[in-house]
């Protein structure tokens, strides 16, 4: 049998230690005021996040993966009704038809693969991680840089970096800090429908690489007298690297491109 530091490893399981940092988090997953019907743990551990956050919600599911955890965990939440402890992957989990809220602190390594559930399942409010700090960083643009994923999502969600927390509060110790990622559906769309069908494309031809800059790349599939106006409407310069630009300018490159 593997033993707990051998699992922790195993499954990139880094627990949170300090009880203030956990309430810290869940106000910032459910601030006051807010009690969602529905609330989505991801990797409950030993319960640390699980406590605060239940006292915030009508109804928590909290999933955990090793299932050694699974009996301290239900035995500590056995008297509190609203709380379902949930034994398994919570990647195999069906999003619920009802808006939901989603909330952990999420292995390392299964990150992407979280973040990527939340955003395809179409009842998701918001989800509140603690991921590592680069991997947020990156997301949210916090290097002066924006990632691929976080523009062709723009339109429709909201990524913003809440705070930091220094890796000494995890046990086992990870090797880098975490930071907490606040993914948010916003309740209007900046584009319609009909509009995002023509962004996807649009911004995968931008990040495409081809031609070595931003300009050259949407030069492939507009005159590059469109492609000029764009960036004048946007003020950016033609040189610009790609990671450099902001969504709300590719906003306008949309506007100007698909118009």
């Amino acid at each position: 049998m593997a033993r707990p530091t051998q699992r922790a490893r195993t499954l990139s399981q880094n627990f949170l230690a300090d009880r203030a940092t956990a309430e810290r988090f869940a106000r910032l997953a459910v601030p006051d005021g807010v009690r969602p019907p529905l609330l989505l743990e991801v990797g409950a551990g030993k319960g640390a996040l699980t406590e605060p956050l239940a006292r915030r919600c009508r109804e928590l599911h909290a999933y955990e993966i090793d299932p050694h955890l699974v009996p301290a965990l239900r035995a500590r939440f056995a008297r509190t009704p609203h709380v379902r402890v949930v034994a398994g992957d919570f990647l195999a989990a069906r999003p619920p038809h009802t808006p939901f809220h989603v909330a952990g602190n999420v292995p390392f390594s299964r990150t992407a693969a979280v973040v990527d559930w939340c955003l395809k399942a179409p009842g998701l409010t918001d989800a509140t991680f603690l991921t590592q700090l680069e991997y947020a960083r990156k997301r949210t643009g916090d290097y002066g840089r924006w990632s691929r994923l976080t523009v062709l999502t723009w339109p429709r969600h909201d990524w913003r970096l809440l705070g930091r927390v220094g890796r000494h509060g995890f046990r086992p110790v990870p090797r880098v800090d975490a930071g907490v990622l606040r993914i948010e559906r916003r309740r209007t769309p900046l584009l319609d429908a009909a509009a995002y069908r023509s962004w996807r494309p649009l911004v995968e031809l931008g990040f495409s690489g081809v031609g070595g800059s931003l300009h050259a790349s949407l030069r492939r599939a507009h005159p590059r007298r469109r492609v000029d106006a764009a960036f004048r409407a946007a003020c950016l310069d033609a040189g610009v690297l790609v990671g450099e630009v902001a969504p709300q300018r590719w906003l306008r490159l949309h506007e100007v491109l698909a118009a």
